[in-house]
């Protein structure tokens, strides 16, 4: 395909609805055709799982399991208060009638579960990053492989029409020779951040130890626990895991790779004053065979690039592809310069000419894109639960497929060793190893709390 214009792709809501609805698998079920469903971690982004699978026809959430009684409550009452709540997942892995299980957990929790899981006899869909470290998501694979489990990771781009569509241009040319991407999210949370607080009491209907598992025992902290669980070592990655695996996703697969060469990253603490361990301000480079990809993220400044607080940009020699979740632009080179026929870019034009024009109609439009991407994310998940459920009945590899979630989340493990060592690593990606540093392949792996392991 030869990009001759400025184009620009949406993600229609009503028609990726259609698609996801329309999906068929090779199995057309009958009327007593039920898949049991059983949701483990059912806080924000766990009953927004639960709602999705409970929108499909077919499926039944029989079970919730969550460390915390408040949320184990709100789930059972999602379901009409027909779902059996559990405190320990291994309770609700004992039930003979669940056939697929819904992980939400913090991070650290994954690799265990899942494992568990699929021993178990259960399909799994799992949420992003697939793994607390690297080597989990190789033993995650090894174990759904070896027990015939279909397991799905909830990058739900891989679902969404824009995506497909724009990585099928890129992988058929369309924008000449990719030899460069970049990927960024830019936020503001200064000063606050996440706050600081002193260790106190376990709110009632917790059970703070089993949250904790295999990472180390700390008194209870209200930051370290629900969303801000991502900014502390012991449970995530921060940002490299949270959003850059979704990005690296898109470009391991619009670039057709499973691993960099060499990855590389620099960041601090340096602008909020919390009590977050990861870094606010980060810098990635990995190096690919063909390409440059890096990553930026920051919390202290939101100014957008190309107008966006977020997503995914491929220069190619012919033309440039920006992406997020609310569809992709196309940009040509033309003589070296970008062609300007979009009345947007138009707008913005004069408004950088002309002050004295009002700051809210010049942002007025990135308003109504952020919430347009917000229903499209949506669109986008329902798609992903469409297609898991699909897989599990015809026994196919999904759209994430366990593997590619691994080889999706491997980059973000990567340079957060960089950032530990504070050097440059050199990746195998064919056997999952550091060259020629003992050091950081120590770090592929960790130390787990008994009694749990994998």
């Amino acid at each position: 395909m030869k990009v001759n214009r400025r184009t620009f792709v949406t993600a229609s809501v009503s028609g990726a609805a259609v698609t996801a609805a329309g999906a068929k698998s090779s199995h057309q079920p009958g009327p007593n055709d039920r898949i049991r469903v059983g949701c483990i971690g059912v806080g924000g982004m766990g009953r927004g799982n639960q709602r999705d699978f409970q929108l499909m026809p077919e499926v039944d959430v029989v079970a919730v399991c969550d460390v915390w009684e408040h949320n184990r409550n709100l789930a059972v009452k999602m379901t009409d208060g027909k779902a059996t709540p559990y405190k320990d997942f291994r309770e609700l892995l004992d039930r003979q009638d669940v056939d697929v299980v819904v992980i939400a957990t913090p991070d650290h929790w994954h690799a265990p579960i899942l494992i568990a899981a699929c021993q178990a006899g259960k399909d799994v869909y799992v949420e992003k990053p697939l793994s607390h470290r690297l080597r989990e998501g190789r033993k995650m694979v090894e174990t759904a492989r070896h027990h015939n489990r279909v397991v799905q990771m909830g990058t739900q781009q891989r679902s969404g029409a824009h995506y497909q569509e724009a990585v099928n241009l890129i992988r058929n040319g369309g924008l000449g020779k990719v030899t460069r991407v970049h990927c960024w999210n830019y936020e503001n949370e200064t000063p606050a951040g996440i706050g600081n607080f002193p260790p106190g009491d376990v709110p009632d209907g917790l059970d703070w130890d089993m949250y904790l598992g295999p990472a180390p025992r700390v008194p209870f902290q209200a930051n370290r626990f629900i969303y801000n669980f991502r900014w502390f070592w012991d449970y995530s990655g921060g940002k490299a895991t949270d959003w850059a695996t979704h990005h690296l996703d898109i470009v391991q697969w619009a670039m057709n790779v499973r691993g960099p060469r060499t990855a590389f990253a620099a960041g601090q603490k340096l602008v909020v004053r919390d009590d977050r361990e990861t870094p606010d301000t980060l810098e990635i480079v990995f190096e690919y065979p063909e390409f440059i990809c890096t990553y930026s993220a920051r919390s202290g400044n939101s100014r957008a690039h190309q107008d966006r607080t977020y997503g995914v940009e491929f220069f190619g020699a012919d033309a440039t592809l920006f992406i997020d979740r609310s569809g992709f632009e196309v940009m040509p080179e033309v003589g070296g310069l970008y062609e300007v026929e979009d009345p947007r870019y138009i707008r913005e034009l004069k408004a950088a000419q002309n002050p004295g024009v009002p700051w809210e109609d010049r942002k007025r439009e990135s308003r109504s894109r952020a919430e347009y991407a917000v229903a499209a994310t949506s669109v986008q998940h329902i798609a992903h639960v469409r297609n898991f459920i699909d897989c599990v009945k015809s026994r196919n590899k999904p759209a994430s497929d366990i593997e590619t979630g691994h080889y999706s989340t491997s980059a973000p493990h990567l340079a957060n060793i960089a950032l530990k060592l504070g050097r440059k690593i050199e990746w195998d990606w064919k056997n999952e190893r550091i060259i020629g540093d003992a050091e950081a392949n120590r770090l592929l792996t960790k130390q787990y709390r008994s009694p749990w392991k994998v």
